[in-house]
């Protein structure tokens, strides 16, 4: 393991810390490495400021607290971080550390937007298709979960395989859809991954299916594993029964 370097308690001191030691810092034991990341966002590090704010909301290396995490992401934020605007973002819409403010946590994922985030341009399009906070608007919806997925983002994909599933916006193009939700299983996305296994198995390729089926619980939130769970346990296949059944006991522990 390697040696973390010295708590910078200068920002000249902070100026010298190499990338190797940043690498140091980041990948080591959290617990360690928390004292480090306080001093340097202290400092006014922005890249240091967007992970303590991280690890506090996650309770990562430290005692999990939202109110100070939105602290954080703000500070850094205003230094025009773009993680640290989108952070912000997600802070108010969710409530965490502060109240809702949906009007707020728009202008923040604007701003992020623009700055080319993937994750802001995601969490922007969210907004414009669910029309809670700025006038429903599923085209710019749809253009923003593109410059999303241009940029590898795969939740993006998999909304926009909806959209061509949907027929919405765009004209319904079920190998669109396909291959949308293709992509993001490759790239990580439960959603996409359980949607993919959908649309294999409606093929006849139902162990490819259950292959992807089984990657879903690998990073599902409980509440999807809890709502996907229930329609396979109930849906009269045997092994999507299964599958199903072991996602609503995970959601459950």
């Amino acid at each position: 393991m390697t040696a973390l370097p010295p708590i910078p308690t200068s920002a000249e001191a902070l100026s010298r810390v190499s990338p190797a030691e940043w690498t140091a810092v980041l990948s080591g034991p959290a617990e360690q490495a928390a004292p480090w990341i306080t001093a340097a966002a202290t400092l006014g590090r922005a890249n240091a400021q967007a992970v303590l704010g991280q690890w506090l909301l996650d309770g990562h290396g430290v005692e999990r607290n939202p109110a100070q995490a939105l602290h954080w992401f703000l500070q850094a934020a205003e230094q025009g971080h773009a993680i640290g605007m989108n952070m912000a973002g997600r802070c108010l819409e969710n409530g965490w550390g502060a109240p809702i403010d949906l009007f707020a946590a728009v202008a923040w994922y604007k701003k992020a937007a623009s700055q080319g985030l993937d994750a802001g341009l995601y969490n922007l399009a969210n907004q414009h298709a669910e029309g809670k906070s700025v006038p429903q608007d599923h085209a710019a919806a749809l253009q923003l979960y593109r410059q999303a997925a241009d940029l590898g983002h795969a939740k993006s994909m998999t909304k926009i395989g909806r959209y061509y599933e949907d027929g919405l916006v765009v004209e319904k193009d079920m190998e669109a859809a396909f291959f949308c939700y293709q992509e993001a299983a490759q790239g990580g996305d439960f959603r996409g991954q359980f949607n993919y296994a959908g649309m294999l198995a409606a093929r006849g390729r139902l162990p490819e299916a259950l292959q992807w089926l089984e990657k879903v619980p690998l990073t599902a939130t409980p509440a999807y594993l809890q709502k996907v769970g229930a329609v396979l346990r109930d849906s009269g296949v045997a092994e999507f029964a299964a599958i199903g059944a072991r996602m609503v006991a995970q959601a459950a522990a």
